[in-house]
């Protein structure tokens, strides 16, 4: 069970926007999909200090997700 759990780190520039995000695919800019995973994932959020946080999911709410993001990107 804990190889199925993914962490999703975050981290954002001194202005707010973000600057780099885990599993995020080659079509979507950091921003656009921390956004889509604020709206579709943000329970699963944890903000931390420095400019940082993280998305605490599931494989395969990541994969779906991950489709979802393209799917709508088309």
């Amino acid at each position: 069970m804990e190889a199925d759990k993914v962490i999703i780190n975050v981290r954002f520039m001194p202005n707010g926007a973000v600057s780099e995000i885990g599993e995020r695919p080659a079509e979507r800019t950091p921003q656009q999909w921390f956004d889509f995973l604020s709206l579709n994932a943000g329970d699963h959020y944890q903000a931390l200090a420095g400019g940082r946080g993280v998305f605490r999911l599931i494989r395969g709410q990541v994969d779906n997700l991950k489709t979802e993001a393209l799917t709508a990107a088309a």
